[in-house]
């Protein structure tokens, strides 16, 4: 089954707390899933990372310990117990062990997951793809397809062929698959449960040892026969043809018919997406606090000199630093933001939309309809490249996006269609190639600097698509170039903490002090030469 990227699936969401969306929201959803497959009681759990992999060096600094024990416990990704998962996994009476060995992981956030209870075991392996994006490719042994956006029915049985017959008589499936483990099961994928008659009928067949139900873990769900209008740049354009639509009308066209929702649905959800965004942005002016972090909150000290007139001239771009410094600074404190289209890029598109608004004096309507623009240009890419700075480095992240804000910047200046496009070429050619390095493997720096730069890069290159500055590579090309640059990236520089920055002497010394339990806020680690 094709997976066709949803507004607010992959690009715009999840809502959620922590310093990683590949890591803290993704983890989470993974063990959401697990426990489902275990009917909520979890008493082991054995965790596999491979050396290779980037989860071995970052699963606890960037929050995929938390998502996961989180999602065990069956919280949501904005649950405002998170911070306080260790002691929670304690109090449930789970046991957790984590090993990092060779597993031949071919994905660099790959889960190798066991769980038991005094019943049954279970194991899953799964990755996170991206921006809280999942993929669950293996359960007991059998090659499984998962994405979290079905209601999933598992029933495990000593004679698969006859049941499957007797639920194709009986319920009208999305998909039914028989999956060969260990043991085998019989698959269901379906907008909705199966219904409480049939699995009791089930249950009471000899040949039926076990049935679970597997609850959705997107918001938008799939569905059999699922078609898109557009899946490119080019068909956009050609669907477009004759209907003179703007972009963030093509956003509406694209997830109604994506989520099967009606195109007013789909703007009062972006409008309750705007909405969080400026509430995080107002909590992070007011200053925040959270032990274990690198950064203070610099953007107070920076709202006093702008305030003051001791910064350069330039209202908008300054408003833009502003709000996209008060935005990070709410994710290193475990505060509600928005992925966009990742938590560690997620400063950068509010920053510049919502920032521009302010100075601009721009309605709540016409700040919803940019990041509709925005969000259209992220399915392009979450369709044709990736979200995942472990795939991609900090391209991925802060370089998407730039794009999709540079994109959403020409429609609240009233720009035209090839101007969207032209201002998202040009800022995604910007940022081809940029490292995923963080510090301390903390998601604060280089990410708060990164995101002030895919902000402002997005200003520049929004003016230049105003006036018809030409870009030359057309958008497609430039993300198939994109996922190129990112495949031929060494690991070492896409978000493992093993290159760049993070193994200056500096960056190491921080980490040891943070490994002490020293916090790093307020305190000077470097030497002015």
């Amino acid at each position: 089954m094709a997976h066709f990227p949803s507004i607010f699936n992959d690009v715009i969401g999840p809502v959620m707390r922590g310093p990683s969306s590949s890591h803290c929201a993704a983890s989470l959803r993974i063990g959401r899933l697990c426990r489902d497959l275990m009917d909520g009681d979890i008493q082991e759990v054995y965790i596999e990372f491979d050396p290779n992999g980037s989860l071995a060096t970052t699963h606890k600094g960037q929050g995929s310990d938390m998502g996961l024990f989180g999602g065990f416990m069956g919280w949501e990704a904005d649950d405002e117990r998170l911070p306080n998962y260790l002691s929670a996994i304690e109090e449930a009476g789970i046991q957790i062990k984590i090993d990092i060995h060779p597993i031949g992981a071919t994905h660099p956030n790959t889960y190798q997951i066991t769980l038991k209870n005094s019943r049954e075991t279970h194991k899953v392996i799964a990755l996170s793809t991206g921006g809280g994006m999942i993929q669950v490719i293996e359960i007991d042994g059998a090659a499984v397809s998962m994405a979290g956006d079905f209601y999933q029915t598992l029933i495990y049985s000593t004679s698969p062929s006859s049941i499957m017959a007797y639920i194709e008589q009986s319920f009208s499936a999305d998909e039914l698959s028989l999956r060969k483990g260990d043991p085998s099961f019989i698959e269901i994928k379906s907008g909705q449960q199966i219904p409480d008659d049939l699995e009791t009928s089930l249950l009471d067949m000899e040949a039926v040892l076990g049935i679970k139900k597997l609850n959705p873990v997107l918001p938008v769900l799939a569905r059999k026969n699922l078609k898109v209008p557009f899946i490119t740049c080019n068909e956009m354009l050609t669907y477009n043809r004759n209907k003179n639509l703007e972009l963030w009308e093509l956003a509406l066209a694209y997830e109604s018919m994506r989520g099967a929702i009606s195109e007013e649905e789909v703007f009062e959800k972006m409008r309750s997406i705007l909405k969080i965004m400026q509430n995080a942005i107002t909590l992070g002016l007011k200053g925040t606090q959270y032990a274990d972090r690198i950064l203070g909150p610099q953007s107070l000290t920076f709202q006093e000199k702008m305030d003051g007139k001791k910064l350069v001239e330039g209202a908008v771009l300054n408003q833009v630093i502003l709000y996209t410094s008060a935005m990070m600074e709410v994710k290193s404190s475990m505060g509600v933001i928005v992925a966009a289209p990742t938590a560690g890029s997620c400063g950068a598109l509010p920053g510049a939309i919502i920032g521009i608004g302010k100075i601009l004096e721009l309605s709540e309507d016409e700040l919803v309809k940019a990041l509709l623009a925005a969000g259209l240009i992220g399915v392009f890419i979450a369709a044709h490249a990736t979200f995942a700075a472990e795939v991609g480095g900090c391209m991925a992240e802060c370089g998407s996006g730039s794009g999709m804000a540079a994109a959403g910047i020409v429609v609240l200046k009233g720009g035209s269609l090839q101007q969207s496009l032209s201002a998202a070429s040009m800022a995604l050619q910007s940022s081809l190639g940029m490292v995923c390095d963080m510090i301390a493997d903390r998601v604060e720096a280089p990410c708060l600097n990164r995101n002030v730069m895919a902000a402002t890069n997005a200003i520049s290159c929004a003016n230049m698509a105003l006036s018809d500055y030409n870009h030359l590579i057309p958008l497609d090309e430039v993300i198939e170039t994109m996922k190129r640059v990112g495949d031929a990236m060494p690991n070492t520089l896409c978000c493992t903490g093993l290159g760049g920055l993070a193994i200056t002497k500096t960056a190491k010394k921080i980490e040891a002090q943070l490994a002490k339990g020293e916090h790093t806020t307020n305190k000077t680690f470097y030497k002015v030469c």
